[in-house]
């Protein structure tokens, strides 16, 4: 057996995490599942988020942090910099830091996306600007944002938008 230290092990179901229903135009929701606050990993976090059909993740890129998504269940289409790429289940795409981005559903269901951040952060985001969920409540009318929404974004470190559409 070998001294290396070994690292430790964190399985979790499907609705484990600290979950957040989405203002609009990102109706839906979030579940973080592994990030700094609850494992002994400070480099990196990661979650899921559902998009209802025709929702969107808003326009916006990161000023630290590299992003990675892969889409489990659903389609849709994310705009990078100005070029299209379809999204189906199975697609997997690299958004590197600074990189203006935004995620649309353009399905008929739900779209489901595994996200992992590095550096980690987006957990806070979700929790600054998301409204508690518990597993198996009906879904709430949708809400907007916070009206210090600008705030929120320049202390989770995201980049200023480049004002074209959301």
């Amino acid at each position: 057996m070998s001294d290396h230290a070994k690292g430790v092990v964190i399985a979790l179901g499907p609705e484990d995490g600290e979950s957040f229903w989405q203002p609009l135009p990102s109706t839906g929701y979030v579940i973080n599942k592994i990030n700094p606050y609850n494992s002994p990993y400070d480099t990196f976090s990661t979650g899921i988020q559902v998009l209802e059909a025709g929702a969107h993740i808003r326009r916006h890129a990161h000023e630290r942090s590299h992003e990675l998504l892969f889409c489990y269940r659903g389609m849709g289409q994310a705009d990078i910099e100005g070029q299209l790429h379809d999204i189906r289940a199975e697609t997997m795409i690299l958004i590197g830091r600074g990189l203006q981005h935004k995620i649309t559903n353009t399905g008929p269901e739900q779209m489901r996306l595994l996200w992992l951040i590095a550096p980690p952060g987006l957990e806070d985001w979700f929790r600054a600007i998301g409204r508690p969920r518990h597993p198996g409540e009906p879904t709430p009318p949708s809400f907007d944002r916070p009206a210090n929404v600008e705030v929120i974004q320049a202390q989770q470190r995201f980049v200023q938008s480049d004002g074209s559409a959301s």
